[in-house]
């Protein structure tokens, strides 16, 4: 065996790791590969066809740099590792995205990269705009918000808003989904892509978005100066400004750029503005910034020519691609539209299929539970049978006994009425008794008159006698020593004058009240003993009404009997001064 046998054989291939936005992939690569060849492979693996924004990076202490196309991949400065890995990242941004960017998977490396610059503060974005950003970014991963689906605390792995915002403000994680899901819910119909470029839309208006920046100096002594690269130009900073340029040169103004080892130069196309000059230590950053201008000053010169024949071609057929994909969204929406009525249908069909199982479920047992009443009510039927028979025989008890109460009340209501008209006849008889006493007493106060009239008339009877004999008076004291016998005689006629005067009258006065009296006893004895007849059958009443249990009130009867009584005892009080009239009298 020769000794050229003996040698190792030299590999013919060496492994690569290619990591885009979203995925790793490995690929076996040929010696003699150039950086194109390896290029190509990554866009047609992917699909893409917009290459002119992408390129593949790697680290080299600790700065970056960009895969050259036209050198073969080996003989570049890539780290010696197995495998090689390499980043598939955006190495020029569009000025406006909307027009630019035409492929789907153009738009989600662009969106994923933006999103994770801004993330990582890289771009700088103020609080709001970091909110609205997330909602999209939360529309494009999740969809439609469904508040059944998307519970509270379904964003709490999500990364969505930068560290430096959350520090700002003294808000919890809660608080933050909440307003992101205020905002998220309103993007309600925006599918994926449009969700992404409305991101990237928002994101372009940023002050640092699309920018590279590149420590430089103005002059050999100071390190002050930042450089920034985009595609619209070159921009001056200061180191703590990056946000707004100290001085900026559009491409369209620049005449020429050129580098002296670490001298850059920057001409105006205006030859009377000044010239710029910058200085930069590293040889690899200033090889990394020429690249760069070039390139970004050749996209710009493109944008503003006609587009190619492959550029109109891909146009095309993205916006067929939009329309296609905008007419299924629209028929996935109305499909997804009839699904859910035809869910919601279902729905109502399954809880009306329910509630009638329960409507029937509640009637089963509604009609055991009316069986078993059925049987408990025949029961109480018989039983109400049974009580209705005895309430019967009851009835006709009470009826009998109605009929008996009813001749008794009709007997004392009639023994009633009868003692009411004999107790009307004895008021009219004791009226009539008080008129008589009345009557007496009139007359006796016409007798006490007519007695007084009498002695009025025996007095001056008197004293007219008197006066007849007193001429003789004289006649006789003249004859005092022997009395004529005739004046014995006059004395004596006078003296039975006045005596006989007096007993005819009393006699006849006397027997006259006397009559009276012996009648009106008769008469008050009579009536007395019709009271006390009328008094036994009122208590006999009583009696039999009480028996009866009619209810006549005993006070009533009581009162009634006084008021009988009544008159009585005006009729006794009027005999005792009747009496007392008679006595005075019998005493003149």
């Amino acid at each position: 065996m020769s000794i050229m046998g003996l040698k190792k054989k030299q590999p013919k291939t060496f492994k690569v790791k290619v990591i885009t936005m979203d995925a790793e992939m490995e690929f076996s690569c040929e010696v003699k590969w150039k950086g194109k060849d390896l290029f190509d492979l990554v866009c047609r693996t992917i699909g893409l066809r917009e290459t002119w924004f992408f390129g593949l990076q790697f680290i080299v202490k600790d700065t970056f740099a960009w895969l050259k196309m036209e050198k073969k991949v080996l003989d570049q400065e890539v780290p010696k590792e197995d495998p090689i890995t390499f980043h598939f990242l955006a190495k020029f941004y569009p000025e406006k995205v909307e027009e630019e960017l035409v492929q789907e998977i153009t738009q989600h490396l662009f969106f994923l990269q933006v999103k994770k610059q801004i993330l990582d503060e890289e771009i700088y974005c103020s609080p709001e705009a970091s909110v609205l950003l997330a909602s999209y970014a939360v529309q494009a991963k999740y969809g439609d918000y469904d508040p059944n689906f998307h519970k509270p605390g379904f964003l709490a792995q999500d990364e969505l808003l930068p560290k430096r915002v959350l520090k700002q403000y003294q808000m919890t994680a809660d608080m933050w989904e909440e307003k992101i899901t205020a905002w998220y819910a309103e993007h309600r119909g925006i599918a994926r892509d449009e969700a992404e470029m409305e991101y990237l839309k928002i994101a372009q208006d940023l002050e640092m978005y699309g920018v590279n920046y590149f420590p430089i100096t103005q002059n050999k002594r100071d390190t002050d100066l930042l450089l920034g690269v985009d595609a619209l130009g070159l921009h001056i900073y200061i180191p703590d400004n990056k946000l707004s340029s100290k001085k900026s040169f559009a491409w369209s103004g620049i005449r020429n750029i050129s580098y002296s080892e670490k001298e850059f130069t920057i001409k105006p196309l205006d030859k009377k503005a000044e010239v710029f000059k910058f200085y930069s230590s590293q040889l690899r950053v200033n090889k990394l910034i020429l690249q760069l201008c070039i390139e970004n000053h050749d996209l710009f010169m493109r944008r503003r020519k006609v587009d190619s024949i492959e550029v109109q071609q891909m146009k095309a057929q993205a916006r067929e691609e939009k329309a296609r994909k905008k007419m299924e969204r629209q028929r996935l929406a109305r499909e997804k539209k009839l699904r859910e009525e035809a869910e919601r249908a279902k729905e109502d069909l399954e809880r009306r299929l329910y509630q009638l199982q329960d409507e029937s479920r509640l009637a089963n047992e509604a009609l055991i539970r009316s069986e078993e009443t059925a049987d408990l009510l025949a029961e109480k039927a018989q039983i109400a049978e049974e009580e209705a028979k005895l309430l019967a025989q009851k009835a006709a008890e009470a009826e009998q006994e109605r009929q008996r109460l009813e001749v008794t009340a009709l007997k004392t209501k009639e023994e009633k009425r009868l003692m009411e008209q004999k107790m009307r006849e004895a008021e009219l008889i004791a009226v009539k008794l008080v008129e008589e006493s009345e009557r007496r007493s009139k007359e006796a106060e016409q007798l006490k008159q007519d007695l007084n009239e009498a002695r009025e008339a025996e007095r001056r009877a008197k004293h007219r006698l008197l006066e007849i004999t007193k001429p003789s008076y004289p006649v006789i004291a003249s004859y005092s020593a022997h009395p004529p016998a005739d004046v014995g005689d006059l004395n004596l006629e006078s003296g039975s004058f006045k005596f006989d005067f007096k007993d005819t009258d009393m006699k006849r006065l006397s027997m006259e009240i006397e009559r009276e009296r012996v009648e009106y006893m008769e008469k008050s004895k009579h009536l007395q003993e019709q009271l006390k007849e009328l008094k036994t059958e009122i208590e006999a009443l009583k009696l039999e009404e009480r028996q009866a249990n009619m209810g006549i009130p005993t006070n009533a009867t009581m009162e009634f009997s006084d008021n009988a009584y009544t008159p009585l005892s005006n009729l006794n009080l009027q005999s005792v001064t009747a009496k007392t009239q008679v006595a005075f009298l019998e005493e003149l």
